[in-house]
């Protein structure tokens, strides 16, 4: 998972929309999604600079929509910022706000997420110099 999907799926794991849970990294036909909702049937793609106006993903998006997924793809720039923002537009989409679950997730991961992700804004900067 990239860095942004990480810090969604921390985000949509503490979450339960319509009371059921989030799915990530799901195989759907000849795809694999981020992330899925199959009661509500919303994806979620978690896009880099590589997707823009891509023609497979069109093909792949018309291909999960006749099955009956609507698809949203977020910037991961969007993502690394705005999560809850992300996370509230998916709930939208399954017809429900997220809920709090009754378990916490505390302390699962959340340690080398945090270092991925300063290591991976550490590598970012090395670049841009």
């Amino acid at each position: 998972m990239t860095g942004a999907e990480l810090v969604l799926w921390r985000h949509l794991r503490a979450h339960r929309f319509d009371g059921q849970k989030v799915r990530r990294q799901q195989p759907i036909g000849p795809y694999v999604v981020d992330f899925v909702h199959f009661g509500a049937r919303p994806i979620i793609e978690a896009d880099g600079g590589q997707h823009v106006e891509s023609p497979k993903d069109a093909v792949r998006d018309a291909w999960l929509n006749e099955q009956g997924f609507q698809v949203l793809r977020f910037w991961n720039d969007d993502i690394l910022k705005r999560p809850s923002r992300c996370s509230k537009r998916f709930g939208m989409r399954c017809g429900t706000p997220p809920s709090p679950r009754l378990l916490s997730h505390k302390g699962r991961g959340e340690t080398s997420a945090i270092r991925f992700l300063s290591r991976e804004r550490a590598r970012q900067q090395k670049q841009s110099e």
